[in-house]
């Protein structure tokens, strides 16, 4: 399933329920940062190993999470009229002007750190 298509079952899930009236962008920015701390909290307390080796529920749990982050954001992007694969091209252009490899390979400091 293609982006459009996803965006498409959005919209026909929540027209269905009557939730669009709910969807405002700053309700719809709001879920994002809920839905992200769910996923967060998953990785609670875990190693940096344990965090790659998710495996039955665990697993399970961040893709439903994933999912909600994912849905919540498409619906914004939808609700402000923005291509959210466009956005994301545009931005890792900015990301590749603002982190040259030659500079910022191997390390994890801020662009303006490099």
């Amino acid at each position: 399933m293609d982006i459009a298509k996803l965006i498409a079952e959005i919209r026909q899930f929540s027209d269905e329920r009557d939730w669009r009236q709910f969807h405002d962008p700053k309700n719809l920015a709001a879920a994002v940062s809920v839905e992200a701390a769910e996923l967060l909290e998953l990785f609670m307390w875990l190693t940096p190993e344990q965090s790659r080796r998710l495996e039955g529920e665990k697993l399970q749990a961040a893709r439903d999470e994933i999912g909600d982050v994912l849905i919540c954001l498409l619906n914004l992007a939808d609700q402000l009229g923005i291509n959210a694969v466009e956005a994301a091209l545009q931005k890792m252009d900015k990301n590749r002007a603002k982190y040259p490899v030659d500079k910022a390979r191997g390390l994890a400091k801020k662009y303006d750190e490099l």
